[in-house]
């Protein structure tokens, strides 16, 4: 297996890109693992070409999953493979992409972000990518150019401060009152929410998606909501949860056209101190 363990960070940093979870990309690889397990050592010419394939198509099946489901429920849990896994990388992978980015992926079709990932991020040949998602090299070429244009077109955040700052006081007001159609005002029909691994607890999701979904699981920490406030998070408004006044938990908002698009929650200490937390 060491030609896993030579592996193991770019089939996460694959994974996690295709998908935008920890957990869910911890998954991917651990099912990577197990079908190396069972494969012919000798059938395999290339590692790191052979599992980024197995990744690939394991990924696949679960963004056409999600599209079936439209929403994720990942319980977090400790796979085999995080045993090893150094916290600084989790912390490094898990803000190395962008939730804005994120918000743009989840709206591209699971064949097309596959071939715009490995094409465009990790410069896998179009004749690789081809087999996998069942296309023509030049198909698949049309993916990654569509996926591309739709990247570079994306609906931009809101970059008006007293805009974004009025609809997170109003997420948080709607939070601490209960106000389940209130919050459904505020959340784009296709709003996403993330937590990372410390944020959920086992048997809570870690990717929601849909406003009533998300809004429902909003309802839940009404009991946290006397302790949070809004402040600026690395130069943009967010709500900090500070029980004693220790930073326990940060929520970063993407606000397009004055809705909520995506929801980044944040209780990782290693994640939690890459950020830069100001008063409002």
């Amino acid at each position: 297996m060491d030609d896993f363990e030579a592996h193991r960070d770019h089939l996460r940093a694959v994974a996690y890109r295709m998908l935008g979870s920890t957990s869910d990309a911890d998954d991917a690889v651990q099912e990577t693992w197990l079908r190396l397990a069972r494969a012919d050592p000798s059938g395999i010419d290339n590692p790191r070409a052979w599992l980024t394939t197995v990744v690939a198509r394991v990924c696949l099946d679960v963004l056409r999953s999600r599209s079936a489901r439209r929403e994720v429920p990942l319980e977090s849990s400790l796979s085999l493979l995080q045993d090893g896994r150094e916290p600084e990388q989790e912390a490094v992978l898990a803000d190395s992409v962008g939730v804005a980015l994120l918000v743009v992926l989840d709206t591209l079709a699971p064949a097309e972000r596959l071939a715009f990932v490995l094409h465009d991020v990790f410069a896998v040949p179009f004749r690789e990518i081809a087999p996998i998602v069942g296309r023509s090299t030049q198909a698949t070429k049309m993916l990654a150019s569509r996926a591309r244009n739709r990247v570079r077109n994306g609906r931009s955040p809101d970059t008006d401060l007293p805009r974004q700052r009025a609809v997170v006081d109003a997420f948080l007001t709607a939070a601490r009152d209960g106000g389940f159609t209130a919050l459904l005002d505020l959340l784009d029909p296709d709003v996403i929410a993330r937590a990372d691994a410390v944020a959920a607890p086992p048997g809570m999701p870690t990717r929601l998606h849909g406003p009533r979904t998300v809004a429902r699981q909003a309802l839940t920490f009404a009991h946290l909501a006397q302790h949070a406030r809004v402040a600026l998070v690395d130069d943009a408004p967010a709500i900090v949860v500070t029980p004693h006044g220790r930073l326990a938990t940060v929520l970063r908002f993407v606000v397009v056209n004055g809705k909520i698009a995506a929801i980044d929650i944040i209780a990782d200490p290693l994640r939690l101190d890459r950020l830069t937390v100001e008063p409002r």
